[in-house]
């Protein structure tokens, strides 16, 4: 047993540098928690993206209900945790789901239940936080926010703009455009050109992916290249095998070939993934030093916990969204724009109902 303490053969040597070794068995011994929100109208694909992701079945006894159950319904907040292991390292993945979001005629205050849920959440870490046993805190905050947009408009509607200038000074925000194989690629390009545009005119700040250190190799640093430019990420769900030239893919089949889901020629969804695996670490830090910080402060302070909006700038710190007098009536400006645009949608959705119920009273008579 003697020799399993012997000197170091390297004069000078003290053992330092095993420190991350025993970082990274700790870790993998006590496991990785993740909480990913999914926001977006039925029909874009979430479910089904993210089952793509991480190759399981989080929703396997999920309703489909009607079109006209889905415009009487409410907004519903449904969590669903499921532990994943691979090569011996676990995952407690949470994911939350938002039935109903953006469904109903009238979606004004439809994004109100999403920001309670996040609230709450950091409300229960504080308290957690701050309470007698802090050894064991599970920690359910949402780290990143799937925001799923809809291929057939032409950017950003202005329910769109309401949630994320609501929701992005509490959790990291990354855009998705849904469906991308019903766009060209030209197309594709063009919604993407549009959605930062707004994204930019309206002030909203989404997850800023990290700069590379200078001593990073150079494939990481073109990694993170290619993955700052597919922003918005033009996603494929499908968890259908299919074969293709005697290869077994995950796809769709349409009369004119197969869209693979995996193929980086076809979408983003590897860009995707290759993201949120990535920068998962970097996710959960930004949430803890940034939101999170935001909410605690504002809380001890007296404030309730909603804290001024707060954007994450380049250096990974807190800095104000507003620049000086000059910038704040510009977003005023927008949020009277949006709130007239809004108007304008929910008058044109009520038209489009007594249109509807005109039309069943004529035929029924």
């Amino acid at each position: 047993m003697d020799e399993l303490f012997t000197c170091p053969e390297q004069p000078g040597y003290v053992g330092f540098a095993n420190l991350p070794n025993q970082v990274h068995r700790k870790s993998v011994k006590k496991g990785f928690e993740f909480t990913l929100m999914v926001v977006g109208e039925s029909g874009l694909g979430k479910s089904t993206l993210v089952n793509s992701l991480f190759l399981t079945d989080l929703y396997p006894e999920r309703q489909i209900h009607s079109a006209a159950e889905k415009i009487k319904q409410t907004v519903k907040i449904d969590a669903s945790t499921v532990e994943i292991e691979e090569r011996g390292v676990k995952l407690r993945l949470t994911v939350v789901d938002t039935p109903g979001f953006g469904d109903s005629l009238n979606s004004v205050d439809c994004f109100k239940p999403i920001i309670q849920y996040v609230d709450d959440q950091f409300e229960r870490y504080l308290q957690d936080e701050s309470g007698l046993n802090r050894r064991h805190i599970i920690d359910n905050r949402v780290h990143c926010c799937f925001y799923f947009i809809n291929p057939s408009g032409h950017g950003l509607r202005p329910l769109d703009i309401t949630f994320m200038r609501a929701v992005h000074h509490k959790v990291n925000i990354v855009p998705v455009i849904a469906k991308a194989d019903t766009l060209t690629k030209h197309e594709v390009q063009r919604l993407k050109k549009r959605v930062l545009d707004q994204i930019d005119e309206y002030g909203i700040s989404i997850y800023p992916l990290p700069d590379c250190d200078s001593d990073e190799d150079e494939d990481y640093r073109e990694q993170c290249r290619q993955l700052k430019e597919a922003v918005p990420f033009a996603v494929i769900g499908a968890n259908t095998v299919i074969e293709v030239k005697g290869r077994k893919v995950r796809g769709r089949m349409y009369p004119w070939g197969v869209v693979e889901v995996e193929n980086p020629e076809h979408c983003d969804f590897i860009k995707l993934r290759t993201m949120l695996i990535t920068h998962m670490q970097d996710l959960q830090e930004v949430t803890q030093e940034v939101h999170y910080e935001n909410f605690r402060a504002d809380k001890l302070a007296g404030g309730g916990g909603q804290a001024v909006p707060k954007k994450v700038s380049k250096n990974r710190r807190p800095e104000s969204m507003v620049g000086g007098d000059e910038k704040e009536k510009q977003l005023q400006e927008k949020d009277a724009e949006l709130r007239r645009m809004q108007e304008m949608e929910h008058q044109a959705n009520k038209m489009v109902e007594s249109k509807q119920k005109m039309s069943r009273f004529s035929a029924t008579y």
